[in-house]
């Protein structure tokens, strides 16, 4: 019996030495893969909120900043690297698809230019894939590009999915602003309505703006978009935002100047 009992707690021990173990690993190896937040005027308890593992959800804010952080090419200072940006817009999309099934209306869209660009990337050469400029070249030299008609190109998709990163960017940029001057904030319904109306609508028919306005009316509230990114309250969620937005900002700039200087901004 004695040695049984004695088995037992060496076993115990063990598997204790073990767990713990591999506790420390894990911990590392995520502190390890996180992006550096060292972005100016955004410190202290923000960057560490940011850096937060969110349980029980698929949106993750520490892997939408790696990988918006990643698609800004070190190689040339003006490009974007597209897989690493089809993977911010994984993020995006769990972002999305978290706000309940109406969402859907905008996240199914979006998934599918997602899709488009990496199966042109399967179905070409990757190096022509590998970043917005290469794409932008290989597809002009190729003839895929129309500017009078509606093409399935990877250009053309990329533009559809560069006017949406701005409706979600100007949409957080309003979750992180503060009361108005009778100290209410806008609900996301209402942020989601103004950043639609300047981002998509314009370029959207009748019809689909008006659907659009059965999704605003449906979305949570803002305390539910505070829990996405692992907060509980206003004050602090807006320097946490600040962090995401200006992560956004610098993408969506990039991508914009590379769009505007080939005329593509109002591909059909």
């Amino acid at each position: 019996m004695v040695f049984l009992r004695r088995t037992l707690l060496l076993r115990y021990l063990l598997l204790s030495a073990m767990l713990a173990l591999l506790f420390f690993v894990s911990s590392f190896w995520l502190r390890e893969s996180r992006p550096s937040l060292k972005l100016v005027g955004h410190v202290g308890s923000a960057s560490q909120s940011v850096s937060t593992e969110c349980p029980g959800q698929s949106f993750q804010a520490w892997r939408l900043l790696l990988y918006l952080k990643s698609c800004l090419s070190n190689e040339d200072e003006d490009d974007i690297l597209l897989e690493s940006y089809l993977l911010s817009w994984d993020q995006l999309l769990n972002f999305m698809e978290a706000l309940g099934p109406m969402v859907s209306f905008f996240s199914q869209k979006v998934q599918e230019k997602v899709v488009v660009i990496r199966e042109l990337s399967l179905k070409h050469q990757a190096a022509a894939y590998r970043s917005v400029r290469s794409m932008v070249k290989a597809e002009l030299k190729a003839g895929a590009v129309d500017f009078t008609r509606r093409t399935d190109s990877g250009c053309r998709t990329l533009l559809r999915l560069h006017r949406s990163l701005l409706w979600l960017k100007l949409m957080l940029e309003g979750l992180a602003d503060g009361p108005d001057a009778d100290g209410q904030y806008k609900t996301p319904g209402e942020l989601s309505r103004d950043a639609y109306q300047v981002a998509l609508a314009p370029h959207h028919p009748w019809m689909l703006r008006q659907a659009a306005e059965f999704v605003f009316l449906a979305l949570p509230d803002r305390k539910y978009f505070l829990q996405l990114v692992c907060v509980q309250h206003q004050q602090e969620a807006a320097p946490v935002l600040r962090i995401i937005i200006h992560a956004l900002t610098l993408v969506h700039t990039r991508t914009q100047r590379i769009l505007a200087e080939h005329d593509m901004l109002e591909l059909p």
